[in-house]
């Protein structure tokens, strides 16, 4: 079994930075891509940013040029770096990752989410 470990969040005013970090522990073989969606009260999880297996990276286009992805895969752990927020990013952030066990069975896990929160 694999488990995320997130941390960080919190609460900023608008145009102000937040750091979130997510640890993963378990019997991983290999991530096919580490991940941070969230979701904002009312409104369906989306995807914020992912790093693939071959290291390409995606943003959503809400937070392309402001939000920065990154990983330290050595320590399974990857990080999101969120600059000149707004409070449209006000959201509870959880990091996901899909993974390779080292049974070669693959699995999709999640966080357990850190609220966000961006006053105006």
């Amino acid at each position: 079994q694999v488990h995320l470990a997130e941390s960080g969040g919190g609460l900023v005013q608008a145009g102000g930075s937040l750091g979130l970090s997510c640890v993963a522990s378990g019997s991983i073989f290999r991530f096919d891509s580490m991940a941070w969606y969230r979701q904002a009260p009312g409104k369906q999880r989306e995807l914020v940013a992912v790093i693939l297996r071959g290291d390409d990276i995606n943003y959503s286009d809400s937070v392309k040029g402001r939000f920065t992805i990154s990983e330290n895969r050595a320590r399974n752990t990857w990080y999101l770096r969120m600059d000149n927020l707004k409070p449209e990013d006000t959201a509870v952030y959880y990091c996901n990752a899909n993974v390779m066990l080292m049974s070669g069975a693959m699995g999709d896990y999640w966080g357990q989410g850190t609220q966000v929160t961006v006053s105006s």
